[in-house]
């Protein structure tokens, strides 16, 4: 049953084997309790990961890796598109413009550029739309992090539809971009080539496993620190700004979307929340499964610290560049009010096709393993399970190689592990077993016979009883 689920999903984080030094940092940190240390090794149970970066952020020894693609594959193309997130904008010191960064994407190689910012802008006024609609449920999560909408799937289901349902900006710039280049080149979209430049390896799943959608409908995923040190010289060049010009489309307001908080200024919500960081992002969605945060309007969830600048894919320090993402949708906005805003976004909805801006398909829970597949027999496992648990130390530790006792407790009644993978009962073990041992030490076999002394005292003790 588990190959069977496993086959159904795509990861970009990837286990090096040669270099797992079964450290256990990697279990600690892990949101959703998917990776387990066995035999020395770290190993990813495909159903529960999310690719959210937190084991390749944690590694010390660099055991997890990303899979994306490199600049390489544009040749497979007749015509290549650049998408680059807002993030990328944040990478680079010394007031370097989006403008100088697109002329860059164009010295590497490709052709054009196509500003997820820019769809940034055409999503947050679909949100809008969708907010105002009193019979949504809320509070309405934000979808634009295929992380987290992956653990909603994993560890809250509950709460799958009050995930807002519009298009990530990475997947509506795509679709516009495809449509427009092949329109104005006259090269059929199939030979038309969109590479996303991702901050993360979450987005680089989401491109070849998407949620929501039938498909996937970008065509491979480069990360920024593979572009970085190729467009570092280029982006200092102020003969880049005339071409970056040509390219730009967006305003602050699609910029900011590359940092928490970016989202909520941009669909002007009222009552929210914004959250960044998996495990804030859990407390927060514990706290929603306790009945509380019912009177907010939107949440805007982020796996990373910082939002998307903090990918494990980017280069510089998470809270220097969103500092610098801040200040560029600053000096970008040329707006000057929320309302102002509001109808930006709505012109430039006007010549969008609605049906770009919604999920194709319904979210689903994510399956999960059942104990036993008879139900009675699983209720017996799980009441196993909390007897085993009371014989844990309760401590957490991870030397077993789970993530906590609760872990270790399900792996043994599923068959996986034994109660002395535990470090304290082993010892507990070891100890009994020496006691047992210098016992059978001091005994000595009947047939060898005893001293005279001892059988002359053993017939006083038996004569005396």
């Amino acid at each position: 049953m588990i190959e069977e689920a496993e086959k159904r999903y795509f990861h970009s984080v990837r286990l090096i084997e040669e270099k797992c030094k079964g450290c256990v940092n990697c279990i600690k940190h892990c949101p959703t309790e998917a990776i387990r240390v066995r035999d020395g090794k770290a190993q990813i149970h495909e159903i529960k990961c999310v690719d959210c970066g937190e084991c390749i952020r944690h590694c010390p020894n660099q055991a997890k890796t990303a899979v994306a693609d490199s600049l390489d594959k544009l040749s497979e193309f007749r015509y290549t598109v650049a998408l680059p997130a807002p993030a990328l904008y944040g990478q680079f010191p010394g007031g370097v413009t989006p403008e100088r960064v697109l002329a860059g994407l164009l010295s590497l190689g490709f052709d054009d550029v196509y500003e997820v910012a820019y769809a940034a802008e055409m999503v947050s006024g679909r949100i809008r739309e969708v907010l105002a609609d009193p019979l949504r449920p809320k509070p309405l999560l934000s979808s634009s992090c295929p992380v987290i909408v992956r653990l909603i799937q994993v560890r809250f289901p509950e709460f799958i539809d009050n995930i807002v349902p519009v298009v990530s900006p990475m997947r509506m710039a795509a679709c516009m971009a495809r449509k427009e280049k092949a329109k104005e080149t006259g090269i059929p979209e199939s030979e038309i080539g969109l590479f996303f430049i991702s901050p993360c390896p979450g987005k680089v799943s989401d491109i070849l496993d998407p949620v929501g959608f039938l498909g996937p409908y970008i065509d491979g995923a480069i990360p920024i620190a593979e572009v970085y040190p190729k467009l570092h010289n280029f982006v200092y060049s102020a003969s880049s700004d005339e071409v970056g010009r040509m390219l730009r489309k967006s305003s602050g307001i699609g910029v900011g979307w590359g940092r928490c908080g970016g989202e909520i200024i941009a669909v002007g919500a009222k009552r929210h929340i914004s959250v960044d960081g998996i495990h804030h992002v859990i407390q927060i969605l514990e706290e929603m499964s306790h009945g509380r945060l019912l009177d907010m309007d939107y949440i805007e969830m982020l796996a990373c610290v910082g939002g998307c600048v903090g990918g494990v894919l980017t280069v510089d320090n998470p809270f220097i560049t969103r500092r610098r993402v801040r200040d560029l949708a600053l000096s970008n906005a040329n707006l000057d009010s929320d309302e102002q805003v509001a109808q930006r976004q709505a012109s430039l909805l006007k010549n969008v096709d609605r049906k770009l801006l919604g999920f194709e398909t319904r979210i689903e829970p994510r399956p999960t393993l059942p104990l036993a597949p008879d139900m009675s027999v699983a209720i017996q496992k799980l009441e196993q399970l909390e007897v085993i648990l009371e014989t844990l130390p309760g401590l957490d530790c991870g030397s077993c190689g789970a993530p906590n006792c609760r872990a270790l407790a399900e792996d043994i009644v599923r068959g996986l592990a034994s109660n002395t993978d535990c470090i304290f009962i082993l010892r507990e073990r070891v100890h009994q077993l020496a006691d047992e041992l210098l016992a059978l030490a001091e005994k000595v076999p009947p047939a060898m016979g005893l001293g005279k002394k001892d059988i002359t005292t053993d017939a006083i003790v038996e004569n005396s009883e």
